[in-house]
């Protein structure tokens, strides 16, 4: 950065009793080291003027000179009587809030509070990392982007001047910094030089997802169960958005939700692809079911094939289980079908972007064929 360091509060020659030395005794008397010692030992001169040298103030006038310029050391108690009043502050938890804070941020919780977790903030999505992420950012227009970092001295390249070029029409800031300052800014591996903060993602309600709307192909719906893995995530919203998913549905807790790296990963699906948190994702099968969305979870041991899955043009819901897990029981025991992907290899098991990228595009493949 071009800005400048501060350097008021450094001091500058490391003597910081000079000033004090030169405007007390010596300014006064007009002499050096003698008068200064001779008349202003009551006062306190002397000890001011003979500080450097330290000889003949300590044998002369420790005990006059001591309450004058002891002045500061008085007041170290007053100080330290804070410190020495600690026990009595430390009894109502709510005053000791403010100062903890400069720690790690545990002591700012109330004691006995539940802990503050990701996923009680919301989608997120208000860091945009990756060249094609941020460009699609700029493009959707979707939410108020309030600025961009690129790295100094990266090689020229198009989609780099396509995010200057949209910036500035959208008037937005656009900051070079030195690639080391990029790097302790991102939070995935590689930003590509690039890293984006924008306001969070708006949450769509399930209602409105789940409702078919005149004139409109009928609703269809991804929801994952449990999926922690970011990068997968991130790859499931791009195929959907690509397949033309109308909805994602997102557990508000114990699932990942719109991080850095799932905005990398999806390359700027995130913009396109409503999105809902719901509390419990068994409650909200129920509420699509009422909605009269028909729901299919893909799991391992699904009794069905994929390619056998019964669909027609009403609207539909596809539920992906955790990795390695699969769909919970309270999943299981709620959706309308359970089908699995025929797997004729050694190895048991798809990564889970893997198998929602099949189990999408047959979604979408049958359901032409019953419209056709």
């Amino acid at each position: 950065m071009s800005v400048p360091k501060k350097r008021t509060g450094k001091p500058t020659g490391g003597r910081p009793g000079a000033p004090a030395k030169g405007s007390g005794p010596r300014s006064a008397s007009g002499a050096k080291g003698a008068p200064a010692r001779s008349s202003g030992g009551p006062k306190g001169a002397s000890p001011k003027g003979a500080s450097p040298k330290g000889a003949a103030p300590r044998a002369t006038g420790p005990k006059g000179a001591g309450p004058k310029r002891g002045a500061p050391a008085a007041s170290a108690p007053t100080r330290s009587a804070p410190a020495r009043s600690t026990p009595a502050r430390s009894g109502p938890a709510p005053s000791r809030g403010p100062g903890a804070g400069r720690g790690k941020g545990g002591p700012r919780r109330t004691p006995g509070a539940p802990p503050v977790r990701s996923a009680d903030r919301g989608l997120d999505g208000t860091q945009v990392e990756g060249r094609h992420a941020v460009r699609e950012l700029l493009l959707a227009g979707n939410r108020k982007v309030k600025e961009i970092l690129l790295a100094e001295q990266m090689d020229p390249a198009e989609i780099l001047e396509d995010i200057v070029d949209l910036a500035h029409d959208l008037k937005v800031p656009v900051r070079e910094i030195s690639k080391r300052r990029l790097d302790a800014e991102s939070r995935t591996e590689a930003s590509q030089g690039v890293v984006a903060h924008a306001e969070p993602l708006r949450e769509h309600s399930l209602a409105d997802l789940a409702t078919s709307v005149p004139g409109s192909p009928p609703p269809f719906l991804v929801a994952v169960d449990g999926v922690t893995d970011p990068g997968n995530l991130g790859a499931i919203i791009r195929t959907a958005e690509c397949a033309g998913v109308t909805g994602l549905l997102l557990p508000r807790h114990r699932a990942v939700h719109v991080t850095p790296t799932v905005t990398k990963s999806a390359a700027g699906a995130v913009e396109h692809v409503p999105m809902a948190l719901v509390g419990g994702l068994p409650a909200a099968i129920e509420e699509m079911k009422k909605l009269g969305v028909w729901v299919v979870g893909l799991d391992a041991g699904g009794e069905k094939s994929l390619h056998r899955v019964e669909l027609g043009d009403e609207p539909v819901c596809l539920v992906l289980g955790a990795e390695g897990e699969g769909l919970s029981r309270l999943v299981r025991q709620r959706c309308d079908q359970i089908v699995s992907i025929p797997l004729v290899g050694s190895l048991s098991s798809l990564n889970v972007a893997t198998a929602a990228a099949l189990a999408i595009y047959e979604v979408v493949r049958r359901r032409s064929e019953s419209v056709g």
